[in-house]
């Protein structure tokens, strides 16, 4: 077995063990004993490829495919490609990539709070392969942390009854579950959110929940569904400090100034104004008391509509006389015309 054959498999039984950083070191370490070997280059962009780097994977499997032979096989950890041509494996990995990569960034984003953004790419990855079990759950993870549960246990259950016996967990915020089936971690997604959902039954919770629904339907622009979850949470609740400063919000985004007021004043009195906002449109936000966010609302809402009042001022002076020069002509100033008759004020007798 060659320097080259060493490394290659003992970067293969890293990557088994989800040590991704030892396993590309050995590819490294390989690649400088021969660049152009191309088992390390496909290893290589497989690695790339686990850490999001899509162009540099992309580069390496190119890179391969140029380099590849009818050589077979005989370790690898996908265990489809074990036993074939490297130059079938080589045409494999192009097909998936850009749902594979969309399923990294979608992890990434879920581990920052992202959901809404990870939901966007999720959808267009859905639409490459409807039947992908890593989206399936990743997206169901991303429409439960947007409090559209229903839509979860959907994906999750879609992802739980696919037939894809050896798709395992790479790339998770969960570390516990690298290396375990997909369909299992669907399975106990689904499970845990059920139960939540049983528990879920008192009126504050699912205000909350609302709440949350509405704030990334806005941040997926849906003002729509956000206007109809805001509204559900107030029937449910007309005091709930999340509630009525959220209904301002997009009161404030439909240009309704005055309404928006009201609304912010109010989520400033209320009894839960001093809860600090977890999930919100504006990130900055997040972390803050409530009534400091309301009051925030309010300062920025008076100051529009004191511009708007200065602007319909301004709208309803009277039209200056210009000279050429655009200078104003001043009445008192201005010559009588002499072809005009010189009309003199009557005193009555």
């Amino acid at each position: 077995m060659t320097p080259v054959q060493r490394l290659n498999r003992e970067g293969v039984e890293a990557i088994r063990k989800h040590k991704f950083s030892k396993a590309e070191k050995l590819f490294y370490k390989a690649y400088l004993y021969d660049p152009g070997d191309a088992f390390t280059l496909n290893n290589l962009g497989y690695v790339s490829e686990l850490q999001g780097q899509i162009e540099r994977a992309q580069r390496y499997y190119q890179l391969a495919a140029e380099q590849s032979s009818d050589a077979v096989i005989d370790l690898a950890s996908a265990p489809e490609i074990k036993g074939r041509p490297m130059k079938e494996a080589v045409a494999l990995t192009n097909a998936p990539l850009q749902i594979n990569h969309a399923n990294v960034e979608a992890v990434r984003l879920l581990s920052q709070g992202r959901a809404p953004e990870a939901d966007l790419a999720l959808q267009q990855a859905l639409k490459s392969d409807p039947r992908n079990i890593y989206t399936l759950n990743n997206m169901g993870v991303a429409k439960e942390m947007e409090g559209e549960n229903q839509e979860a246990l959907k994906y999750y259950d879609e992802a739980a009854s696919a037939a894809q016996p050896n798709a395992t967990a790479v790339v998770t915020t969960n570390s516990s579950w690298r290396g375990r089936p997909v369909s299992q971690m669907a399975q106990e997604n689904a499970k845990l959110l059920r139960q939540h959902l049983a528990r879920a039954q008192n009126v504050r919770e699912q205000v909350a929940e609302l709440n949350l629904r509405g704030v990334s339907a806005v941040n997926r622009n849906d003002l729509r569904k956000a206007d109809a979850d805001f509204r559900k949470a107030y029937a449910l609740d007309s005091n709930n400090a999340f509630t009525l400063n959220n209904i301002g919000y997009v009161y404030e985004l439909e240009g309704d100034q005055e309404t928006a007021q009201f609304y912010y004043e109010h989520a400033r009195q209320s009894m839960d104004a001093n809860a600090v906002v977890g999930v919100a449109s504006r990130r900055t936000a997040e972390g803050k008391k409530l009534f400091a966010v309301a009051e925030d609302n309010t300062s920025r809402v008076d100051t529009r509509v004191a511009q708007e009042r200065q602007t319909l001022q301004r709208q309803n002076e009277p039209v200056a006389l210009r000279r050429r020069d655009n200078s104003i002509v001043e009445e008192s100033t201005q010559p009588p015309n002499p072809s005009t008759p010189s009309i003199q004020p009557q005193q009555q007798q």
